[in-house]
């Protein structure tokens, strides 16, 4: 529903959105150069700045100070009304007191889009829009970085999302301002508000004296001009005529003969809110406010751009599910976590199975997850991915939270089932967390938690065959994997190791194509990626892409990675047959939780065989010189020491503090973990000063290299779970 309120205003009323905030920009810069070239007479009194203005304009009828500090003066000459910018130092007009003509048409096209009452209530829904998307927005946010207190958590995803919701995050405060006030100051145009208290100011009659010099009136004299407002005249010719003397505390009456105070008011609260209103708004009184808010006004093009690219790519890649029912009407819910878009392939084959069964089904991402709208549902079916090594994909964050936090268990029934990788060793654990949490709350399970690796269709159709059984159905899950989209790459050089010791390895670097600015911005290119990230590969044959650590970032200039041969591996088998020429279909995936980032923390790096690919990388990028620990084991230095040279370069250069390799075929065989404990006083004085571990390779040496810092950092008072909760370990394990 927030995601609903969020996305329809902001496609529909785009375009007026945008002349809303590119107009409010435009004007938010007037009060500010209006401040900054208005002569400022705040140290003269009023009664000063009047007598002045008088001397020189007899006939003036009122002054003015706007909040900039402008003066203007208006009088009648030879019965022609006139108005002028004063300068204070001496009475006399330096400009015309008209706005140009610019900013008169600005202002109108702000209002009323050139137009009468009708364009400002065009406008006022535009402001209304602009609201709702604002407040939608920041739930969206919250929902998104996993809570309120995690506002501004590290980002992932494509270029347009995260310059989306970055902007979003330091300019959603200022538009919330904007949006209400313009409305507030609509209403108030339209009478749909009350006046508030009237004035306790009744007509006033003078004294039947006139001709007391104003320089004299000990009212002016007492009234500096910083806090003047107006200082209306009266007719001389009317001796009951008074001058009428507003300033920020209030309105005041004095008798044009004797200067006696004759009537005080205080502004009303009403007014004074009002006013302020008016001031944050326009800017007027607070022009350096108004600038800023101008500024945050400047997102909105932005935003708007960036929120139709998102909104399109995932018009794109979600497949088109016909026949999908309400929420509210729905017997099945399909609830879908997914973050690269295959996992609603299923999602669809599985609707659209359900529905030529008789059923009546919802489906939507597992982060719009309310189960008050399921109100005819017999049972709620979650199909979720995991990302990294065991956090939400992209379109289920906050829903464990939501789960959790549910007051009761519906009376739903649930199924889960998950779809990973079972090389990784956070095989669909974010799935299995959801079914453990959801059986822990109460939840009644329609079948048992199962999984899906690697898209295999014979796994998903096993899954629906128990699925139907339990619903009474006759159910048929045939689904055909869709192949993602994916880019020429072509192979530029190739280093063979290993074949000597039974392990074949390479190292295969190729060239960075050029991607559209379009692809980027939608996260579909290869624009942005640093080592750690993932190349997706796609087998000839096959549509299930296998994903390589990469050992290169795009400042390099090259993608770069490191690859084994595995007995009867479809993908590594076809990149050890590539020369120097030959391509493959790619793709980019990032994995911010494998990411070396940019303080200057140092660094322990921990890897084996094919795990020093994105430790050569970080390596490589290390530009500032951080210090950084290099620990990688091998089975034979003559066979397979991957990138022993830069290695060594590397180290004189000052981009790597120190390496020690461990050989498991040496004479006096040792693994990583061992050359960790040869060095655990070194080890040991690092974390302690705060260093980060990262290790990268087998599941067997993780566990090994686990269990070895646990012995290192035990007299220390730390284990590697404490540290992982800081964030400070770190694995990229398969």
């Amino acid at each position: 529903m927030i995601r609903l309120a969020h996305r329809w205003p902001g496609l529909v009323a785009g375009l007026l959105l945008l002349v809303l905030s590119l107009s409010g920009a435009l004007l938010s810069i007037f009060p500010i150069v209006e401040r900054l070239s208005s002569v400022q007479a705040d140290a003269l009194s009023t009664a000063e700045l009047a007598e002045r203005i008088q001397a020189v304009h007899p006939e003036v009828e009122q002054i003015r100070r706007r909040p900039s500090g402008r003066i203007s003066a208006y009088w009648s000459e030879n019965g022609v009304p006139r108005a002028a910018v004063i300068d204070p130092a001496t009475g006399r007009e330096i400009a015309s007191a008209d706005p140009n003509p610019f900013e008169r048409w600005l202002t109108r096209l702000h209002r009323s889009l050139l137009f009468g009452d009708a364009g400002r209530m065009v406008m006022a829904a535009g402001a209304a829009a602009m609201l709702v998307l604002a407040v939608s927005g920041t739930a969206l946010i919250a929902r998104r970085a996993g809570g309120w207190r995690r506002w501004f958590s590290p980002l992932r995803g494509p270029l347009a999302t995260r310059l989306h919701v970055e902007l979003a995050r330091i300019a959603v405060g200022g538009l919330l301002l904007s949006s209400a006030t313009a409305l507030w100051m609509t209403a108030l145009t339209f009478d749909l508000l009350p006046d508030g208290p009237s004035s306790r100011l009744t007509e006033v009659e003078g004294g039947g004296r006139t001709g007391m010099p104003v320089a004299g009136m000990d009212v002016l004299k007492r009234t500096p001009v910083s806090q003047l407002r107006s200082l209306s005249f009266p007719d001389p010719a009317d001796a009951t005529d008074v001058f009428t003397l507003k300033t920020d505390r209030g309105t005041s009456h004095l008798d044009q003969g004797t200067g006696v105070l004759l009537a005080w008011s205080d502004p009303s609260a009403w007014q004074r809110v009002s006013e302020t209103i008016d001031m944050l708004h326009t800017g007027r009184g607070a022009a350096a406010l108004g600038l800023v808010l101008g500024f945050m006004a400047l997102s909105v093009p932005v935003m708007a751009g960036t929120g139709f690219v998102l909104w399109f790519a995932g018009w794109r890649a979600r497949p088109r599910i016909r026949g999908n029912v309400a929420a509210g009407r729905a017997e099945t819910v399909l609830l879908v976590g997914s973050e690269g878009g295959s996992t609603w392939g299923f999602a669809a084959t599985l609707h659209t199975a359900l529905s030529a069964a008789g059923q009546t089904v919802h489906a939507a991402p597992m982060s719009s997850f309310e189960p008050a709208r399921y109100r005819q549902a017999r049972r709620i079916l979650i199909l979720s991915a995991t990302y990294g090594d065991s956090a939400a994909p992209a379109s289920a964050r906050g829903f464990l939270d939501r789960l959790k936090f549910l007051p009761a268990a519906p009376s739903a029934a649930l199924a889960v089932l998950g779809f990973g990788d079972r090389s990784f060793p956070g095989y669909c654990a974010f799935a299995q967390a959801v079914a453990d949490v959801a059986e822990a709350e109460g939840w009644h399970m329609l079948v048992p938690f199962r999984t899906v690796n690697r898209q295999s269709p014979q796994d998903f159709a096993c899954w629906g065959q128990s699925l139907g059984a339990a619903m009474g159905l006759e159910l048929e899950l045939a689904h055909q994997p869709v192949r993602p989209a994916a880019f020429p790459l072509t192979l530029v050089s190739r280093r063979d190791y290993g074949a000597e010791v039974q392990a074949p390895t390479i190292i295969l670097r190729f060239a960075l194509p050029k991607s559209p600015f379009w692809l980027r911005l939608t996260g579909r290119g290869f624009g942005r990626f640093v080592a750690g990230d993932l190349l997706g590969v796609l087998p000839d044959s096959s549509a299930v892409p296998r994903f390589y650590s990469l050992a290169s970032g795009e400042r390099d200039g090259f993608i770069e990675i490191v690859v084994r041969k595995h007995p009867a591996g479809l993908c590594s088998g076809q990149l050890f047959e590539l020369r120097p020429g030959d391509a493959i279909n790619a793709f980019l995936r990032r994995n911010p939780g494998f990411h070396a980032g940019r303080d200057a923390a140092p660094l322990i790096l921990v890897g084996a065989g094919t795990g020093i690919g994105p430790l050569a990388g970080f390596i490589r990028a290390n530009a500032r010189r951080r210090p950084i620990r290099l620990f990688f084991g091998m089975r034979h230095p003559d066979s397979d020491f991957l990138y022993g040279e830069e290695l060594e370069g590397w180290r004189r250069n000052g981009q790597l503090q120190r390496f020690d390799t461990a050989c498991s075929r040496a004479r006096q065989p040792r693994y990583v973990q061992d050359a960790l404990r040869g060095e655990s006083a070194e080890v040991a004085r690092m974390v302690r000063e705060g260093a980060r571990v990262m290790v990268c390779g087998g599941r067997d040496m993780a566990a090994g290299v686990s269990a070895a810092l646990a012995d290192i950092l035990a007299p220390i008072g730390l284990t590697p779970a404490l540290l992982r909760a800081e964030g400070r370990y770190v694995e990229d394990v398969f």
